[in-house]
């Protein structure tokens, strides 16, 4: 693939994100009670159309716990139900943001296997490694910024103290009365 075709991608990337459907509000989200401790990652997950088959109730959960932490949002984001976990439908594709979250992680892949591989003078990774991941544009955020914070006005210069009425002036925090 040509190089001039990286911006292009990201910016795409980055468009599909940025037009994704906004996230339910924090209240709006259904916070899993206590007693969800009995439930289990699941052996065999169902529906996976980007991780591996095979990943394993392990791997699963710290796949799902970076999304968590690289977004800063909870199961139903991305995922169909409400109360005690028993009770969810992970499988399900009723949430848009599901398919947000695989094509994100099909653009990640290709960045790591695919693009960066040829951008000579970068450097090496261990191999396993990734390079770009989710929090590398999120960073807590379920919309990654896609500006630079504006810059601060510098302030302004405190007042030089005014002369006393005598016409000397006292060092800061050395005044007295006249």
């Amino acid at each position: 693939m040509p190089r001039s075709v990286i911006p292009l991608l990201l910016f795409a990337a980055l468009a599909a994100a940025a037009y994704a459907p906004a996230p339910p509000s924090a209240a709006d989200r259904p916070v899993a009670p206590a007693d969800t401790e009995r439930w289990a990652w699941p052996e065999n997950p169902a529906n996976l159309q980007v991780l591996p088959a095979d990943i394993g109730p392990e791997r699963l959960q710290m796949v799902m716990q970076s999304f968590t932490r690289s977004l800063g949002v909870r199961c139903s984001f991305c995922h169909v139900g409400q109360g005690d976990f028993l009770n969810w439908d992970f499988a399900s594709d009723q949430n848009a943001h599901k398919d947000v979250a695989r094509e994100m992680m099909r653009m990640t892949r290709e960045l790591n296997e695919g693009l960066l591989a040829e951008v000579e003078g970068l450097h090496e990774v261990e191999p396993g490694t990734f390079r770009v991941t989710c929090w590398t544009c999120h960073r807590g955020d379920a919309s990654p910024a896609t500006m630079p914070p504006p810059e601060e006005e510098e302030a302004a210069p405190a007042p030089a103290p005014a002369p006393a009425p005598d016409g000397h002036q006292h060092p800061p925090g050395q005044q007295h009365d006249h």
